[in-house]
This record gives C-alpha cells, sequence and structure tokens, in this order.
C-alpha cells in the first residue's frame, strides 16, 4: 500500500521536470551530498539551447537584481514537513462553513495551500510592511539546502522571532524587504486562477521596486496598473518638504487577456443611457473631442473629413471657430461605423440646421471602468474608527485598512454569482474577512476566503495587550467573530447564504515522528519510535486534516465522524474520502468501507489487526471499488 509522502511539493524538482520535457538533454543526474542521484539542469546547455548564438561564459540581461535573491527562490521551492492543524473551539460554524483562517508564517501556508488551491483563487489582496523602519519583516532562513529545510520543518516549532525590525541602519534595508515580498510571491501566482489578479497596497518607499519584482513574477503584460489612493492622513512628517497623504495599490493579472469586472453603477449613472435601440441602452457622446489637448496640432492625424447623412465633409470644428480633432484616428472611425456605433444628429441653433456626430456607448453590464485615482472612498481615519469600534472604542491595531476599500477591490476583481476564493495571507486586522462577509451580505454573493496571519506578540504595554490580547491572530479572529454578528444582525440580500464563519487552522511540525521522513537513519534507538510513526499528541482529526493538505482535497468540504464497527471513521464530503487512524482495524471494516464506494481512503500504516488484514485491504478495495484511491501514513 502506497504512503503519502506528508509534504509539500518539490518545486525544484517539479521545474526540473518541465525543463526535462522541454529540453531533455539539459536535464542530467549528479549525486547530492548525501550520496543520492538527484534530477540537475546543465545550465550551459540549457542556455545554448536559449540562443541563437554560441554562449560563452555569463552574459548581461535585463531583470531585478539584489542581495539574498537566489536564497530567496530556494525558500520558495523548498518542500515543509509541516502540517494544519484544526482549532475548533477559536473556530466560527466549523462544520459548515466555507471560510478559512491559517494561523502561522504565510510563506509555510503558501506552501501548504499548492495542492489545495492550485490555480483556484481568483482574488488576493494584501497589505504587507511597507519597509518604513519602524514595522517587521519576515526573517527567512536562506542558508541551507532543501534536504536541510525539509529535515528542520519536521520538529521545529513556530520561533516567534520569525519577525524582525528591518531599521535603514540595516545595510539590507531593501534586499531583505525584496527576498521576503518575492518568495511569497512566486508561491502566491501559482495560487491565481488564470482569470485572477492581485491587489498589493503600498506607499512610495517600495513602490518602484515591489514594481520591478511583480512585472518578474507575473510578466511585464501582467502588470494591470497603479491605483492612488488618496489616504485622508498625513503619513510621518513628511519627505524633505513632501508630506505623503496617498498610498498605492498595485495590480498584476495571472493572465494578459484578463479584464476586471469594474465597479456597479449608480441609479444615476444607469439614467444617463437614456436611448434604446435592439442593441439595448445606450448613450451618445460627441466624436468631436472636448477638454484638454483637442486641438488639430495636439493629434493631427486625427484632424480629418467624414461624410454626413447628405454626403457632405464634417470636420472638427469646435463653436469657438478653431480647427479641433476627432477622438479617434480614421482607422477607429471606419470600424465604429461598421460596427453600427456612429449617429448623427440635425441640431438648430439659433435658426440654423448642422449635423452633429456622436459615438454611441452601450450599457453591457451595468459596470463602469475603474479609474487609477481613489480618492471618494474611506481613509484610514475612518478604517480606524470602525475598528475601535467593534472593541469598545479601544485602538487594538495600528494601521488597518477601510473596509471599504476591500469591498471596491471585491467587486471589480470577483463575480457575486460564482464561489470565488479570496486569499489575504498578510491578514493583519482582518479586514479581508470582514469585506467578504459584508459584501455577500449585500449582494447575495457566495465568496470565500482565506486569511493567513502570523502569531506577532502585541508588545508589553499595547492597548492590544491590555485588552487581553497576547497576539495579532487572536486580534484577526476576535475582529471576525464581532463583524460575522454585526453582519448577520442587518439585513441582508435575500440569496444571502449567511455564512459568517471561519475554520481555523494552525501551522504546526508534522503528525509523523522524524522516522517517517528519514527512514534510512533509523538507528537502534530509533526501533521503537518505527513501529508507531505517528506522533502521541496528535488527533484523528489532526491527522486528517494533514491527509487533505497532502491529497489536495479542498480544506473546507464538510467532515462527519462515524462509528463503523466500533471504529472512528471520518467521511469528507460524504464521500470524497474516507479516514480511519484507529488500530486494530479487521478485514470486516475495510469490506464495510470498500462497499460504501470512496473516492480515496486512507488508514495508519501500522492500524491492522494483523499483517494478513494489511496485505488483503488493496485486492478487496480492487473487488468492491475498483475506483478509490487507497493510501496509508
Amino acid at each position: 500500500m502506497e504512503r503519502l509522502k506528508l509534504h509539500s511539493p518539490d518545486l525544484t524538482q517539479a521545474n526540473i521536470a518541465r525543463i526535462r520535457e522541454l529540453f531533455p538533454d539539459c536535464v542530467t543526474e549528479a549525486v547530492d551530498d548525501r550520496g543520492r542521484v538527484r534530477l540537475t539542469v546543465d545550465f550551459d546547455q540549457l542556455r545554448q539551447e536559449l540562443s541563437d548564438n554560441t554562449v560563452e561564459g555569463p552574459q548581461e540581461r535585463y531583470r531585478l537584481d539584489w542581495p539574498g535573491r537566489r536564497g530567496a527562490l530556494v525558500a520558495a521551492n523548498a518542500p515543509i514537513a509541516k502540517t494544519l492543524r484544526p482549532a475548533r473551539p477559536e473556530s466560527v460554524n466549523f462544520d459548515t462553513t466555507r471560510n478559512l483562517f491559517i494561523e502561522g508564517d504565510n510563506l509555510e501556508a503558501l506552501k501548504l495551500l499548492q495542492e489545495n488551491y492550485l490555480g483556484k483563487v481568483k482574488l488576493i489582496y494584501i497589505d504587507p510592511p511597507y519597509n518604513t523602519g519602524n514595522d517587521f519583516v519576515y526573517d527567512d532562513d536562506f542558508e541551507i539546502d532543501i534536504d536541510s529545510y525539509l529535515v528542520k520543518s519536521t520538529q521545529a516549532d513556530i520561533n516567534l522571532d520569525r519577525l524582525v525590525a528591518n531599521p535603514e541602519s540595516n545595510g539590507r534595508f531593501h534586499s531583505d524587504w525584496l527576498s521576503m515580498m518575492y518568495s511569497r510571491l512566486r508561491l502566491a501566482r501559482s495560487l491565481l486562477h488564470e482569470t485572477g489578479f492581485i491587489f498589493i497596497s503600498i506607499d512610495v518607499l517600495e513602490l518602484s521596486n515591489l514594481i520591478a519584482v511583480g512585472k518578474e513574477i507575473f510578466g511585464h503584460e501582467c502588470c494591470v496598473g497603479v491605483i492612488s489612493r488618496a489616504t485622508g492622513t498625513r503619513m510621518g512628517s513628511g519627505s524633505r518638504g513632501i508630506a505623503r497623504e496617498l498610498d498605492y495599490v498595485v495590480v498584476f493579472s495571472k493572465s494578459s487577456e484578463s479584464n476586471l469586472l469594474g465597479l456597479p453603477m449608480s441609479s444615476e449613472e444607469m439614467s444617463l443611457y437614456d436611448q434604446e435601440d435592439e442593441k439595448g441602452r445606450y448613450l451618445t457622446r460627441s466624436l468631436r473631442r472636448t477638454g484638454g489637448e483637442n486641438r488639430r496640432e495636439d493629434r493631427p492625424t486625427m484632424f480629418y473629413a467624414v461624410q454626413d447623412p447628405e454626403g457632405n465633409d464634417v470636420y472638427p470644428i469646435a463653436p469657438e471657430g478653431y480647427e479641433s480633432r476627432w477622438v479617434c484616428s480614421r482607422e477607429t472611425y471606419k470600424s465604429l461605423v461598421r460596427e453600427g456605433l456612429i449617429e448623427w444628429k440635425n441640431m438648430t441653433r439659433g435658426g440654423v440646421s448642422k449635423w452633429q456626430v456622436y459615438q454611441k456607448h452601450y450599457l453591457k453590464s451595468g459596470r463602469k471602468e475603474v479609474s487609477d485615482l481613489w480618492n471618494d472612498g474611506a481613509g484610514n481615519k475612518k478604517a480606524t474608527k470602525e475598528l475601535s469600534g467593534l472593541f469598545d472604542q479601544v485602538k487594538v491595531f495600528d494601521h488597518p485598512k477601510p473596509v471599504d476599500l476591500i469591498k471596491r477591490i471585491i467587486q471589480i476583481g470577483t463575480n457575486a454569482n460564482a464561489p470565488d476564493i479570496v486569499l489575504d495571507f498578510f491578514a493583519g486586522s482582518g479586514t479581508t474577512g470582514a469585506a467578504v462577509m459584508e459584501q455577500n451580505a449585500q449582494d447575495g454573493g457566495n465568496r470565500q476566503f482565506i486569511l493567513v496571519q502570523f502569531p506577532e506578540e502585541t508588545g508589553e504595554g499595547t492597548e492590544a495587550q491590555k485588552f487581553g490580547f497576547s497576539n495579532i491572530a487572536e486580534i484577526t479572529k476576535e475582529r471576525l467573530r464581532r463583524s460575522g454578528q454585526k453582519i448577520v444582525d442587518l439585513v441582508g440580500h435575500p440569496n444571502w447564504d449567511g455564512d459568517i464563519g471561519f475554520r481555523v487552522l494552525k501551522i504546526s511540525t508534522s503528525n509523523m515522528q522524524d522516522v517517517y521522513y528519514r527512514p534510512d537513519e533509523v538507528d537502534q534507538k530509533g526501533l521503537l519510535d518505527a513501529v508507531d510513526n505517528i506522533k502521541p499528541d496528535r488527533s484523528g482529526e489532526d491527522l486528517l486534516f494533514q491527509v487533505l493538505v497532502d491529497w489536495g482535497v479542498d480544506l473546507t468540504l464538510p467532515i462527519r465522524r462515524e462509528s463503523v464497527r466500533g471504529k472512528t471513521v471520518f467521511f469528507v464530503d460524504t464521500d470524497a474520502l474516507a479516514a480511519c487512524f484507529d488500530t486494530g482495524v479487521t478485514e470486516d471494516l475495510v469490506k464495510e468501507l470498500a462497499g460504501r464506494e470512496p473516492l480515496r481512503v486512507v488508514f495508519r500504516d501500522n492500524g491492522f489487526v494483523s499483517d494478513a488484514v494489511k496485505i488483503n485491504v488493496e485486492q478487496v478495495f480492487r473487488q468492491l471499488s475498483p475506483g478509490t484511491d487507497v493510501k496509508s501514513i
């Protein structure tokens, strides 16, 4: 019976496999430091394959570079042998909710989610540290090789020194920040749906670096734009005479062909579409350019004659008498005519009739294009007021983002009629989760959220600690509870399913003893551990979630616990997975589970009443349920 690997994917080996498919002669075998044969890339040969002339030595090329870049790539690709352990008491509606809150290091969380949510996340919003010198960055370990990384992650617990200050006195002030973002954005991209988008809040200090590293990871053609947002506050005392009252949201898409949905129109905006034909409602705009840069000399190629319905030439002449210009080129005008998007109107002024030309704009989806200047939304002061209002007017968190800001992003980046997943792996106070619930209640959507937050300590003497919070993750969870209750008390959309819950999962060391991952290194002292390779403090539900992570099963599917032949069996989403981690499993139990024909089934490796039963498991399923995938841990 095949055993589950129980660690996140080794992305380096996966990348090598892809290269091997394209360039078989560029991948060879080599012996690593531990004497094992592994696939490796012949980079000289690969460079030659990708060049149309002879390659001799390193060549200059266009790319962003910084100290620690290669280490960040290793950190992104290295597998970890960690798991997600459920925390029912801290959850809300654990058995029915489709939302997740993951407590732990977000780099590790992104790795653990690779199998379950690869290409499934429609929208990512993150508000990472701005690198002002007063915030923290993740202290990623780049100094060890991939194998050591895997072994270390098997037993090492969460280190609360994981976040470190990054003051300007640090010689790698920008480099450390870039390394932190690079590894996480690489993993985040693989989670995005092909039509997905990522929105990243940042201020001017790292704006250019974020754009550069984002273009490298997502592609230059996938940089959708940069939104300038009025914060409503002055941040700091300014920089040599310029006070900062803006921050920015950088937007990237997974595909260069993806388009944002646009913002819903108000009833007043909808009323502007006051004309209608067989194609639907529309409004008209003058084909002549008005406003700035509307003269012939501004765009000479857009000054040309068009023919009115009587066959007369009409030029773009302004009411003041000067030569103006059209809004489009001659070729675009011809295209508009062919598509029926040009309308002529005979206007009478001062007793004189004159033909005027207009372009027709149809009402397509009740949505309008988004501007890159957001100065009409809630500012940071309102965000602070929103959050403190949930906590008896106590300021438990600094610099939260406004709920309305995230709701606007959700409106243009997700579809209310689809179960789109929204991910935020710098969750902070939990604004993104609150915004998802509120937007669903407003438009009847069934979006789901996944939030990730590290349990960063609140610090001695802070308002948060006085309120009873020892770390930021506790604030996030309580904010979600209070926001959910506030939302459910309001009258929601009739189609809203009322999901204000979240399933709490905590990143932890593997449920398996070290011997599970390194059986070749078992000595006489470790033979007793080999008898039972599961840690004694782990429950059946702990083991179940490690299996869900490893098998790539949706982590929010409903779970049913049932007693079968005196043993506890977990059924996930009715028959998607059956799991029994008890000992003393008999052949009768195996046959009964096979009779239910689950898609997958997993047992404890040493859980069978005898070796004969263990040997016969696959044969029993082959006869009674040949479509079932059988594994053990």
